[in-house]
């Protein structure tokens, strides 16, 4: 018997994040590289995709993709990194 029943239910979001050098990943709208430039701090928006409740996919975009899209996911939330500190 099971006792334990979750009954969370996800949904997809949308998470806005800084390209870091190396990405690879390709927007879903325009279908091309979201790419790192150096001396432009760009940012993407990548989204975790539930259906049914399930994770199915995460997409990429160029926030201005993004945003021509119509927010498909809603309104990105800002990444907020947690940095991890040890003491010395």
């Amino acid at each position: 018997m099971n006792w334990f029943m979750s009954t969370t239910t996800f949904k997809s979001r949308a998470v806005l994040r800084t390209i870091e050098a190396g990405s690879s990943a390709m927007c879903i709208t325009c279908d091309e590289q979201v790419k790192f430039k150096a001396k432009v701090k760009m940012q993407q928006v990548v989204c975790n995709v539930y259906v049914d409740g399930k994770w199915d996919r995460v997409e990429h975009y160029h926030h201005e993709c993004y945003e021509t899209a119509g927010a498909p996911y809603g309104e990105p939330v800002a990444n907020v990194p947690t940095r991890v500190t040890t003491a010395a």
